[in-house]
């Protein structure tokens, strides 16, 4: 991630177009969206859960895995990454340190939520506990304060379930100096909610869009009215476990050498080496071999 790639994606966020953004959940998943025609990456620590442990978002893995999955996707993908940053893992010294470990793993941007750690996505969980407005806010003030890169951008999280404390924590998130504000689902009701959430904290705001959720009756046209970051957040991963699952059925029902008709298709070899960049990789490898 360049200097300028950053700078780019602030002066964006202040009043260019609404940034949007596909979730993944390691290189292959990222790879797939940087290819396609979202603007940028989002590195969802859901999946990443999913596909690292195989285990529910419940801040099981820890700050150095989260890091070593983006770390393999900031290396392969061209266009910025925005990346889940849960609660900070533990206080704010580590919040500190999380914000550095990004930095320096090449993202352009991190969410900061307000969740006691350990956390519970709200997308799959019942409750999700949060610390109090002072601690909640004393974590945005130290992820502002650690960043070495002014354009490094911090997105604040809230997940109190109440709509005016839902409201008053942005104000003073913004006020610690947060860039974007990034609310729940769960929290609010409608569009009407949403301006309000922004007009009140002066900030344009990060949207997570979900299957399911009330944010899915959302036009275009509203999302980019409020929304600076607009994000599919587990689009992918949700899609690779339906097609496998769909796929493996089928196959192990069939069990012989027939491995065409499968109910969600395959993409050939030959397309496969091109997504992973196999011509490239040879030809490199043949350019020094050869001198």
């Amino acid at each position: 991630m360049t200097k300028s790639l950053r700078q780019q994606l602030r002066a964006r966020i202040q009043s260019g177009p609404t940034f949007w953004m596909a979730g993944a959940q390691d290189a292959l998943s990222a790879l797939l969206v940087d290819q396609s025609d979202f603007d940028g990456i989002f590195t969802t620590g859901f999946g990443i859960s999913a596909s690292l442990l195989g285990q529910p978002d419940m801040e099981v893995y820890t700050l150095t895995e989260n890091v070593g999955v983006v770390h393999n996707i900031v290396n392969v993908v061209k266009k910025p990454v925005f990346a889940d940053a849960d609660t900070g893992y533990g206080n704010v010294i580590n919040v500190a340190r999380t914000v550095r470990e990004f930095e320096k793993a090449g993202v352009a941007a991190i969410s900061i939520e307000d969740q006691i750690s350990p956390k519970r996505c709200p997308a799959a969980a019942a409750v999700t506990p949060v610390v109090s407005i002072p601690d909640a806010v004393a974590r945005i003030k130290a992820a502002v304060d650690a960043r070495h890169d002014p354009d490094f951008l911090i997105v604040a999280r809230t997940d109190v379930a109440d709509p005016e404390e839902a409201i008053e924590r942005a104000v003073r998130f913004a006020e610690a100096g947060a860039d974007l504000i990034q609310p729940i689902s769960r929290t609010f009701k409608g569009y009407e909610d949403l301006v309000r959430l922004r007009d009140a904290s002066g900030r344009r705001l990060s949207l997570q869009l979900m299957q399911g959720l009330w944010m899915s009756r959302l036009t275009r046209s509203q999302i980019e009215e409020v929304a600076a970051f607009a994000t599919y957040p587990v689009v992918t991963l949700m899609s690779t476990v339906h097609a496998l699952q769909k796929n493996l059925a089928t196959l192990s029902a069939r069990r012989t050498g027939d491995v065409d008709g499968l109910p969600c298709g395959q993409t050939s070899m030959a397309d496969f080496k091109e997504v992973i960049g196999w011509k490239a990789m040879e030809e490199r490898q043949a350019h020094y071999e050869t001198a």
